[in-house]
């Protein structure tokens, strides 16, 4: 069974999933936020064939740790996604993952255009990947 974490956005929602050891993430895709029925067929479709047993969800806290506006919004979709989804839903600390994937994505010489499609998921693996450390 597999861990799927999401990068919560307003745009784009970033997808990465853990491996069945849950010892590896690796960045999936992003699913488009809106329409919000279109996000949920798609999650649906990744939870069936990857059997998920968790979601991890992204939670965005400010620098000392406090819960900002941003936290608000992730909290309002947790509760919608709990009512939408028969999984047990987690929430994680996510302070600078999108720094971290814009990083990791430019040291490895992505361009600018291709980096904007693939940080959300990049943002996720980092956040999924952190939590599968803590399990160690």
């Amino acid at each position: 069974m597999r861990v799927l974490a999401i990068d919560h956005g307003t745009v784009r929602m970033g997808i990465a999933m853990s491996d069945e050891l849950k010892i590896i993430a690796q960045p999936l895709e992003f699913i488009p936020a809106e329409p919000f029925s279109g996000f949920l067929k798609r999650l649906s479709e990744l939870l069936r064939d990857y059997k998920v047993e968790l979601i991890l969800l992204g939670m965005p806290r400010n620098m000392d740790g406090s819960y900002g506006e941003a936290s608000l919004k992730v909290r309002e979709f947790e509760a919608v996604l709990k009512n939408s989804i028969a999984l047990p839903v987690k929430t994680w600390d996510e302070r600078l993952t999108s720094v971290q994937a814009n990083r990791a994505l430019s040291q490895g010489g992505v361009k600018k255009q291709k980096k904007r499609k693939n940080v959300d998921a990049m943002a996720a693996a980092i956040l999924l990947q952190s939590y599968l450390d803590s399990l160690a």
